[in-house]
């Protein structure tokens, strides 16, 4: 093993040991105790462990390509968490949204795998770790209080109605989301029973209690709900978007490439419009796509069918654009009832690398008669096939590769690449007619809005309204996803950002092979060269294609 996998293995031991509860998940270790420590000090200890491996990897001369690529991930892995750190975002992160503290462990403990007594005992002793877990994030938010970094009020809000639909169902188990996965035996069952009863519930009925009395009264109104109403927020803005585009891009060069884009998606609503509602007018079309009942869903069902239908199409497509199809199977389910209310449309969790959990697609059924049919398809590609389950699953499998390289989060990367399937979905045949491309254009201009919009409340100081109302004008999708996704990009600083600017940068990367390969470029190969080094930040995707466009042209 080189010197540059010996370090990049270590930098991993250092990430597990910060968040014990990241390889349970992913299936790779369940032996790690306890929860992430979320205490300032925690956070200090982090960075200058981060920069000691900056250090040690700047020292090193890579003795191979490979090693080369590997440094320059775990580069770009440390300093986007050293960003992280740098936004602050554990003091102000309140929300109904996966990202804060508690929803985070609703979300994330029932997805480890529990099989045997030993991971049983591992999982009880997350449980029971929940009370010191959930007092460290309220005394983060008393701090952020104290510092003038406070959360929005209108977030706030959500989060514990969101606790108090938790807690409303605590008396009946088979609605608890900890309680869902079954114990090897009857005994720990009921220990773990005893234990959400007596320790779980009890710390997030406390956790509910700080943030209604000593959180919400100092929230922000939705007037102001950007991180540059903060004190130092620009600079946590300009970080955040580092963190999430693995870029330099500022924050008003992101503004008007979304403004550009909404503009171009314009002159493409006309065309396929007039073909589907026999007029090109936006206003028109868009009204048509909001209001139509013939295009909303009669229940949950036909939702989830509709789904796996366009998931089975594409999967039986793939390999005539890939090369390296993963093995690992799918599912669809439903967003759990408790989150669904102010969770996105859909999203993935990819499966466990010991087997003991397939990759999950999670489409939301709340208020069902109040979401579109015709986005159905293209969510269903970026968060499946070729999206996010081949994306995912294809790193997981990457043995040969520094186990960095499997895990390593990049949402440009991620998120890019789920976003650049939406349109090769197209190119591949995949979209069942004129409707669900509009179904496509209808998602894609959210994504470039996403651009205008998180800029606009995070860098240019938007209302809450100013944001909706943009999207309202210029996207057609529905109030309830509107808003559920302003929202998002309110509790979630830069994420938004990843989508748009990695598709961006893929399609150049692409271009450019292309265009420097000629009749040699193979789509299938690209495709398997993009997808075989794992999550890899943009200027170091771009330099692994440069090498294989050098390897075929010679």
């Amino acid at each position: 093993m080189t010197e540059v996998a010996e370090l990049a293995d270590e930098f991993v031991e250092a990430l597990f040991d910060a968040e014990p509860l990241w390889p349970a998940v992913l299936g790779i270790d369940s032996d790690r105790e306890g929860l992430a420590e979320l205490t300032e000090a925690a956070e200090e200890e982090q960075r200058a462990t981060l920069e000691e491996f900056l250090r040690r990897a700047g020292a090193l001369e890579p003795e191979t390509a490979q090693d080369r690529v590997t440094r320059d991930v775990l580069v770009a892995q440390a300093r986007g968490i050293l960003d992280r750190l740098a936004t602050h975002a554990a003091e102000y992160t309140v929300t109904d949204l996966f990202v804060a503290p508690a929803v985070s462990l609703l979300t994330i403990l029932p997805m480890v795998g529990v099989t045997t007594p030993e991971q049983a005992e591992r999982q009880l002793g997350r449980l029971a770790a929940i009370p010191r877990h959930l007092e460290q994030a309220a005394d983060r938010h008393r701090a952020g209080v104290a510092a003038g970094r406070v959360p929005v009020a209108h977030l706030v809000a959500a989060a514990i109605a969101h606790l108090d639909r938790y807690l409303a169902g605590a008396a009946d188990p088979a609605a608890d989301p900890l309680q869902r996965r079954p114990l090897p035996s009857d005994e720990l069952t009921a220990r773990r029973a005893e234990l959400i009863k007596s320790v779980v519930h009890p710390a997030f009925a406390a956790y509910r209690d700080v943030l209604d009395r000593e959180i919400a009264p100092h929230g922000r109104p939705l007037d102001k709900p950007g991180l540059c109403w903060l004190p130092g927020g620009e600079e946590m803005y300009a970080a955040a978007a580092r963190v999430h585009t693995t870029t330099d891009r500022t924050p008003e060069d992101l503004h008007e490439t979304g403004l550009r884009l909404i503009d171009d998606l314009a002159r493409e609503y006309a065309e396929i419009g007039s073909r589907v509602f026999g007029t090109s007018a936006l206003p028109e079309i868009f009204e048509r796509l909001r209001t139509d009942p013939e295009l909303r869903w009669k229940d949950a069902g036909e939702l989830l069918d509709t789904a796996r239908s366009a998931i089975e199409r594409a999967a039986e497509a793939a390999p005539r654009w890939f090369g390296r199809i993963p093995p690992h199977p799918w599912v669809v389910e439903p967003v759990p009832a408790a989150e669904a209310p102010g969770g996105p449309a859909a999203y993935y969790l990819p499966p466990a690398m010991d087997g003991s959990r397939p990759g999950t697609y999670f489409a939301n059924t709340h208020q069902v008669s109040e979401r579109f049919r015709h986005t159905a398809e293209v969510i269903a590609f970026h968060e499946a096939i070729p999206g996010h389950h081949f994306q995912l699953s294809t790193q997981l499998g990457l043995t040969d590769l520094p186990l960095l390289h499997r895990i390593g989060e990049f949402n440009a990367y991620t998120e890019g690449w789920g976003l650049y399937t939406e349109r090769l979905a197209h190119e591949m045949g995949l979209y069942s007619g004129d409707l669900a491309l509009l179904g496509m254009l209808t998602v894609d201009s959210m994504r470039a809005g996403r651009l205008v919009v998180d800029t606009g409340l995070h860098a240019k100081g938007w209302s809450r309204q100013q944001a909706v109302d943009y999207l309202t004008e210029h996207t057609p999708m529905p109030k309830v996803e509107i808003e559920s996704e302003v929202d998002r990009y309110i509790a979630y600083p830069g994420q938004a950002l990843s989508y748009m600017v990695g598709r961006l940068e893929i399609l150049r990367i692409r271009r450019k092979a292309a265009d420097a390969l000629g009749e040699k470029f193979d789509i299938r190969a690209f495709h398997d060269v993009v997808l075989g080094g794992g999550a890899l930040p943009m200027s170091v995707l771009d330099a692994v294609v440069e090498d294989w466009v050098r390897s075929v042209a010679s």
